[in-house]
């Protein structure tokens, strides 16, 4: 538990080289753990798993909802259950370790303060993740802070959070999860057609976009970009070939055809004996 009277500065993100990279399991995580908090609780705060990259990026991998209580000038955190929840992830990953810690809402508050001055004891330099679970005007806020500590002379005044840079990386199946996140309500999870659907959809844009960038290039009216020409070219170069992929989608019609013939058969083979067994039994 902490108490303190540090007031909280909000910066505009900053140019320092931190930053910060989260997986998509955390945000469904978080997500989760708010929708299933107590009644009176306002907001989720947990604990952040992962581990330093050699350039220094900070890989957020895991979490975990931490008990807590809010009070006008404390918060007390359930440190035991923090702890016991550490050491039974740690059994699982041993690499993962405490690299920060997340809440609920939008942007920071005085209680952040207090919060990040726990879990300044527990790893340095922690980084504070942010999730908006409001969702307004379906758009995720995700934010990462760091905090430093403004003094004059031995005397503390207030804790400094920087805004930085925050990488959220997803692969089509969990960008399409997330997309149905960010609606308030919606008739029914999406099937595996309505998936493949939106992911076409969201190809077809990529496409359009490649396509009107490559235009305006051999026209003059943007400039070439190495780097990107060769991302393209390597796109491209990626893509099977037309007859290798009619080749397998007609082996694979052939082998579920010949998986249809193979239960028919099974079939009619079951229901001869079962006429023939019941045939018997009429006869004694």
């Amino acid at each position: 538990m902490a108490a303190s009277g540090d007031a909280v500065m909000q910066f505009p993100p900053s140019s320092t080289e931190l930053s910060a990279r989260v997986q998509p399991l955390v945000i469904f995580n978080i997500c989760d753990c708010y929708v299933r908090r107590p009644d009176q609780a306002v907001r989720v705060i947990g604990t952040l798993l992962g581990s330093i990259l050699p350039d220094g990026t900070v890989d957020i991998r895991n979490s975990y909802a931490v008990p807590h209580n809010e009070f006008s000038d404390q918060v007390p955190l359930d440190i035991e259950y923090h702890h016991n929840m550490l050491l039974s992830h740690q059994k699982v990953n041993p690499k993962e370790v405490i690299v920060g810690w997340y809440s609920t809402g939008f942007g920071v508050n005085g209680g952040s303060a207090l919060i990040h001055e726990f879990y300044s004891r527990e790893v340095i330099n922690p980084v504070h993740l942010t999730v908006d679970t409001g969702f307004n005007n379906g758009q995720a806020s995700i934010k990462a802070y760091v905090s430093t500590n403004l003094s004059l002379g031995d005397r503390p005044l207030a804790a400094q959070f920087q805004e930085i840079h925050l990488d959220l990386r997803m692969v089509e199946a969990e960008r399409v999860g997330f997309d149905i996140l960010k609606k308030q309500a919606v008739d029914k999870l999406p099937n595996d057609l309505d998936g493949m659907e939106a992911s076409m959809q969201r190809l077809l844009s990529l496409v359009d976009t490649i396509y009107e960038y490559v235009g305006n290039v051999v026209e003059g009216r943007v400039p070439a970009d190495n780097n990107i020409g060769r991302f393209i070219a390597d796109s491209v170069a990626s893509l099977p070939k037309l007859s290798s992929l009619d080749k397998l989608v007609n082996d694979s019609i052939q082998d579920h055809l010949l998986i249809m013939l193979y239960l028919s058969s099974i079939t009619r083979t079951q229901l001869s004996l079962a006429e023939k067994l019941n045939t018997a039994a009429q006869i004694l």
